[in-house]
């Protein structure tokens, strides 16, 4: 498969309403409209040149005690496979954070899938636990 994956930036209008389409896209208590989504940190915004995927990765210091860099935004609504995607960020990630864990949540309430991260598994992750509110931790490690 060819490259797809575009670097963009926190703010990228295309990616933010994709971003608001993702089922864990957080609003503000105020009403405020959004005009970023990526959160404190290290990050790496990925676009398809036509905006129908987005991925953010994420080092942090997460909260939840997890380790590594987090896949804090994947939404596919191009005609590519979500798995290999996954597997492109994967490698743009290992260039950027060389031996660290990859890391992300799902919620299996809100997914269509009755195999929550099932593209992520595909992808070569693992299911690895879950949190005390119940999302699947998925990880990836080198």
């Amino acid at each position: 498969m060819e490259p797809v994956w575009w670097l963009t930036k926190d703010g990228d209008k295309d990616c933010l309403e994709m971003y608001l389409r993702h089922y864990s896209a957080k609003k503000y208590a105020d009403g405020r409209k959004r005009t970023q989504f990526v959160g404190p940190g290290e990050t790496i915004v990925l676009r398809t040149l036509t905006a129908d995927a987005v991925f953010v990765w994420r080092k942090f210091i997460d909260d939840s005690g997890q380790q590594g860099v987090n896949c804090a935004v994947f939404r596919n609504e191009s005609k590519h496979l979500s798995s290999d995607l996954i597997r492109q960020a994967d490698a743009i990630a290992d260039l950027a954070w060389p031996g660290e864990r990859h890391y992300t949540y799902v919620n299996a309430e809100k997914v269509a899938s009755t195999n929550a991260g099932y593209c992520f598994l595909r992808a070569g992750w693992r299911r690895c636990g879950k949190t005390k509110s119940g999302l699947i931790v998925l990880e990836r490690v080198v």
